[in-house]
């Protein structure tokens, strides 16, 4: 019975104990926390990185919790921060923190509300800045290297470019145009051309590129040097729909009808054999001429191209004569005199090119024009050798004529 009580006793006087102790753990936490309950104001949810030049965008929900005014972003291990104010209700909090190197960051955001309550941490890790080390690696979009560019016999220049790099967002082309102006456009990532309705001739093309180290980025990045394109050139064949037969006086007759000089615009781009060919009836020792007009007054002949037969009697010193208008142009010499060439320029003829072959004559050769100033409708071509020493009779397949037409 003694024992009984005995036990009876201790557990009162546990129970005493036990009552007082936790009287003091309760003081003690109101003591702790300064007698405040803890309140937290709504977690800031998941945020998007921004990256940018020397700076970054972070863009993160906004909390359903009205209380919260302010919003601070921690950086630098707590050593620098910013704050975004709340006003209103806005779906979405963005800002941009400035001023930052070109380094990988750690962001710590938390919401507050009026009475300085604050939420569980939100961290931000492995959020890149970009900078000048970026944009030193950047190249601009590569143009097509067999074909940089074509020109269209209506003036228009197409610009021709690769696929470009996934993170490329385009690229700002400049040119002068036909009235002196400059004028800027850009080449989207997704077309691998554009087309200058009204590029000058003889002015540089500029291009640079710009892109995007990700998706979510705030800006562009430009390659830091822009490049010039390939020089262009507009020259376009001369329309041989308009091209005519002209007999001058001392003019080349043909070996027959079939081998006149109209053979020589029909078209034909490889050496051809007799008939196909333009055949003289070598009636004469060379130098020997003959004429053909044009259809129409061309301000900038750049170019000539001859095509010979292929096998015999092919050119290979000739001159290119031109002028815009034949009225009183016809010489009385013949052309194989000594002063052939000072009665043509008396008569208003211009030398355009004396054209001199180290080949068989055969193959298409093209050469620019010396002269390409002068107007010109008509053009005369004066045969002073072949390449096989053929001293009378002289055989081409195709003379094609190239203008600028740009100008």
């Amino acid at each position: 019975m003694k024992k009984l009580i005995y036990i009876l006793i201790g557990c009162i006087a546990l129970a005493t104990w036990y009552g007082c102790s936790k009287t003091n753990l309760a003081n003690d936490y109101n003591k702790f926390y300064n007698g405040h309950e803890i309140t937290y104001t709504g977690a800031v949810g998941a945020a998007i990185v921004q990256p940018g030049n020397l700076e970054i965008g972070l863009k993160w929900k906004a909390s359903s919790d009205p209380s919260i005014v302010k919003y601070v972003v921690y950086y630098n291990n707590g050593a620098d921060s910013q704050i975004v104010s709340v006003t209103g209700k806005p779906d979405s909090i963005k800002t941009v923190i400035k001023g930052l190197a070109e380094y990988t960051y750690s962001f710590t955001i938390y919401s507050y509300d009026v009475k300085g309550n604050k939420s569980i941490p939100t961290e931000v890790n492995n959020a890149k800045v970009y900078g000048p080390y970026y944009i030193a690696t950047l190249l601009n979009r590569a143009y097509n290297a067999v074909t940089p560019y074509t020109v269209s016999t209506n003036g228009y220049v197409t610009l021709n470019f690769i696929t470009p790099d996934t993170i490329n967002v385009g690229t700002t082309i400049k040119y002068t145009n036909r009235n002196g102006q400059s004028v800027v456009k850009v080449l989207n990532a997704d077309s691998t051309s554009i087309t200058l309705k009204d590029f000058k001739s003889g002015t540089d093309v500029t291009y640079n590129s710009g892109y995007i180290p990700q998706r979510t980025a705030i800006d562009t990045f430009y390659a830091p040097k822009t490049d010039v394109f390939p020089k262009i050139f507009g020259y376009a064949p001369c329309d041989k729909s308009l091209f005519k037969k002209v007999k001058l006086p001392n003019d080349m007759n043909p070996y027959e009808s079939d081998t006149d000089i109209d053979r020589l615009w029909n078209g034909n781009t490889t050496p051809q054999g007799f008939p196909n060919i333009f055949h003289s009836d070598g009636a004469h020792s060379l130098p020997q001429t003959l004429t053909f007009d044009m259809g129409k007054v061309y301000s900038k002949l750049t170019q000539v191209e001859e095509i010979g037969r292929n096998c015999c009697h092919n050119p290979d010193d000739f001159e290119v004569w031109g002028i815009a208008d034949i009225t009183n142009a016809a010489t009385t010499l013949q052309p194989n005199d000594a002063g052939w060439k000072a009665e043509a320029i008396s008569k208003g003829w211009k030398l355009l090119k004396e054209v001199k072959r180290s080949d068989d004559g055969q193959a298409p050769y093209k050469v620019d024009l010396d002269n390409t100033s002068s107007p010109v409708r008509y053009i005369r071509i004066r045969v002073i050798h072949n390449s096989d020493n053929e001293g009378s009779y002289t055989n081409m397949t195709q003379v094609t004529m190239f203008y600028d037409v740009l100008n």
